[in-house]
């Protein structure tokens, strides 16, 4: 089973032929309102994978939150420890993709600044299960939830997105850390190392933490390293129309696998796979692939081969 901590928000996307920098003004002609969050689109990754899933988070009084919800009871999630705040609003972020599938994205935190540790009961931390977690709740009560998360056994699978500092207690109780290029090297810089690749920083991390440490590399694939070595697997090639849900479609789908009991190798290359199916459908939770589609593009990418 996994138990996902993390956020709901409704995405407002807007396609624009580029980005904005800072002082412009885009014009666009028209938006769409998605359901996504980074904790809600690995919940619906994980569930399209084949995983039995419990999601904890909050929404708002609002239309949003009940479109969002009313979008998660498709997808056969647990639902029961989604919460309602009273005070704050239904997460809000605005998606801008531009003609390459590059995104920009601003996130209203909302209701999810309201979601509590403590909500997720015992039980459900027990050996054999699988945690779930990102950075776009109070990183207070993530920190908390891995504590007592530890204690009783669970795996644990931080996905470090947004980029944030994490103490060393933290790190040695993770399983599987998860980053982007740009928050691997917030890590490193964070942690003092002297070089801050990617890989670099994977593999010392991997090896000073005793954990797994993978490092998403968009168009040219993932890197996973481990205390007694590191594997790479090449990108799913595709004509990207959104990024949006990529790194959630890995994360969830890794998960999902790794629950399952499948070993490294194939649980990365499933999620490889996952994240470029992803990119090719606008919006968030609507893009994420089925087991399906993910095992009928296996053969698209070569196995994950072993480095120094």
């Amino acid at each position: 089973m996994i138990v996902v901590f993390g956020s709901l928000n409704m995405d407002m996307v807007m396609q624009l032929e580029k980005l904005p920098r800072p002082g412009d003004t885009v014009l666009c002609p028209s938006y769409q309102l998605i359901p996504g969050g980074k904790g809600g689109n690995q919940a619906v990754a994980a569930a399209k994978a084949g995983a039995q899933v419990k999601l904890f988070s909050k929404v708002g009084n609002d239309e949003f939150g009940r479109m969002i919800l009313d979008s998660l009871k498709t997808t056969g999630i647990e639902l029961m420890g989604i919460g309602q705040s009273l005070s704050l609003p239904t997460g809000c972020a605005t998606v801008s993709v531009d003609g390459h599938g590059e995104n920009q994205v601003t996130v209203a935190t909302g209701a999810n600044l309201e979601n509590q540790e403590s909500e997720i009961p015992n039980f459900l931390l027990a050996k054999g299960n699988t945690l779930v977690l990102q950075m776009e709740t109070s990183v207070e009560e993530n920190w908390k939830l891995i504590r007592r998360a530890k204690k009783y056994g669970t795996r644990i699978i931080l996905n470090l997105a947004p980029a944030h500092s994490i103490p060393h207690d933290i790190l040695d109780s993770l399983d599987v850390l998860v980053m982007n290029q740009s928050e691997a090297a917030y890590l490193g810089l964070h942690l003092g190392f002297d070089v801050i690749s990617p890989t670099i920083v994977a593999k010392r991390v991997a090896a000073n933490y005793d954990l797994i440490c993978i490092v998403t590399l968009g168009k040219e694939g993932a890197v996973a390293c481990t205390p007694e070595g590191t594997w790479e697997v090449g990108a799913l090639q595709v004509d990207a129309i959104d990024t949006t849900a990529a790194g959630d479609a890995f994360v969830g789908v890794f998960a999902a696998n790794l629950d399952e009991g499948v070993e490294l190798q194939l649980a990365l290359k499933k999620a490889v796979v996952a994240g470029g199916l992803a990119c090719l459908t606008k919006g968030a939770q609507v893009s994420l692939p089925s087991q399906k589609d993910i095992e009928d593009n296996l053969k698209n990418i070569s196995i994950p081969r072993r480095s120094a």
